[in-house]
């Protein structure tokens, strides 16, 4: 299957909207209550207690929605390798049930790789705003793309 976006697509500097979520608050529930079960994100009374003065989700939970709207954006139709990880991750406010987010892809360094050259490896800031187009979080890492015409 061709795929529509190989290491060479990536160019330094370009930015890209990657869509909008509306975070909903049953999920922001459920994910927490699996993997992140701190009073705030599971309960109402004691996040309304909390210095947050209301139920947030869980900042993994933002990153996991962030990756939904990675894949759908350009990672599904792209010749991904993987990656071999994430520098920094930041939850600046938090996000909460009802919040709209809306993510953002830069391209902030490209490189082909010196031991495997059919690999480009590409570092992205990914910016996440709510509705207020306040910024909620920000994360740095690693993309391998396989370079177009490449052998496996």
């Amino acid at each position: 299957m061709t795929k529509k976006y190989y290491w060479e697509d990536f160019k330094v500097g370009e930015v890209s909207e990657m869509g909008r979520r509306l975070v909903d608050r049953d999920e922001v529930v459920a994910f927490a209550q699996q993997f992140d079960p701190q009073p705030f994100h599971v309960d109402e009374a004691a996040a309304k207690a909390s210095m947050f003065g209301g139920l947030i989700a869980s900042g993994w939970h933002t990153v996991s929605m962030v990756m939904r709207m990675m894949c759908d954006s350009y990672l599904l139709d792209s010749a991904s390798l993987g990656s071999p990880g994430v520098d920094h991750v930041k939850w600046v406010k938090p996000v909460r049930p009802g919040d709209t987010i809306r993510a953002m892809r830069t391209v902030l360094e490209s490189r082909r790789s010196a031991s495997r050259p059919e690999i480009g490896i590409v570092k992205t800031l990914w910016e996440v705003f709510n509705q207020d187009d306040e910024l909620v979080m920000t994360m740095e890492g690693y993309g391998m793309f396989k370079v177009r015409g490449a052998a496996a």
